[in-house]
């Protein structure tokens, strides 16, 4: 492959290896110097959803350096597993819990003003016609 096709991709994992900050600073130095490369690098870490993410790299990096960092001891690994993928099950579980609470409090929401909606609009054809 040539380096020209790979130095994006290096440049991008680079930044991500740093986290936010650095894509924020890259953007700031494109504007300085040359405003459409900051210009890209906004509209870029906003679709790639850089911008407004918890940085989901952060988080695989931690994940690499707590969950995965292997002891020496081969029980305590497999324990130390089973345990994380079961709290990361119940992250799954509770997450799922939470937005089937939200549908269910926007439909009740939704329910209501119908309901509403359509006690206003009996109340207004059951008003007397002026003429």
């Amino acid at each position: 492959m040539s380096s020209v096709a790979t130095w994006p991709t290096q440049a991008e994992t680079w930044l991500d290896s740093k986290g936010k900050p650095a894509w924020i600073i890259a953007m700031v130095l494109g504007f300085i110097f040359f405003w459409p490369i900051g210009l890209a690098l906004l509209f870029y870490m906003i679709w790639s959803k850089r911008m407004f993410s918890c940085s989901s790299t952060r988080s695989r990096h931690m994940d690499k350096a707590i969950g995965f960092k292997s002891s020496g001891n081969t029980a305590f690994d497999a324990y130390k597993a089973d345990t994380l993928r079961r709290l990361q099950d119940e992250q799954h579980a509770f997450e799922a819990f939470l937005e089937r609470l939200r549908a269910a409090k926007d439909k009740s929401e939704f329910d209501q003003f119908m309901e509403d909606r359509a006690k206003s609009a009996k109340a207004e054809g059951d008003k007397p016609a002026e003429a």
